[in-house]
């Protein structure tokens, strides 16, 4: 499985961006298709995740009520839409697949348990 990011740049506080992650090779209706991201200084954290089957997406505090994740099936490809944007999301954002569909919930917000990862995509709030 590969992954590829696009969609980041450079956006005043208050825009929206969308970010998507292309898909190629054999995706499974029990991977779970995530969003992390990662400012300077700072760890590496889960913005959102969703599974390519059926289930609920999830979606970290930090941009809970601003941001969406959703994906196409047809396309294999995942979005992460982000609303009312602030400087403090700024950082490199990279999408992430998991094959390990097992897991329990918790679990799907650690990148340690995400096989797959994608080269990542800065993005850029300007205040």
């Amino acid at each position: 499985v590969q992954l590829q990011a696009s969609g980041g740049g450079l956006v005043q506080a208050g825009g929206s961006l969308r970010l998507s992650c292309a898909a190629s090779g054999r995706i499974f209706s029990q991977f779970v298709m995530g969003w992390f991201r990662q400012a300077p200084g700072k760890e590496r954290e889960l913005v959102a995740r969703i599974s390519w089957g059926v289930g609920t997406p999830y979606y970290a505090d930090s941009t809970k009520g601003r941001s969406t994740i959703s994906r196409d099936n047809a396309k294999n490809t995942v979005y992460l839409q982000m609303n009312s944007l602030k400087p403090e999301d700024t950082a490199v954002y990279y999408c992430a697949a998991s094959s390990r569909g097992y897991l329990s919930s918790s679990s799907y917000s650690y990148g340690q348990n995400y096989n797959y990862w994608g080269q990542g995509t800065l993005v850029t709030v300007s205040s």
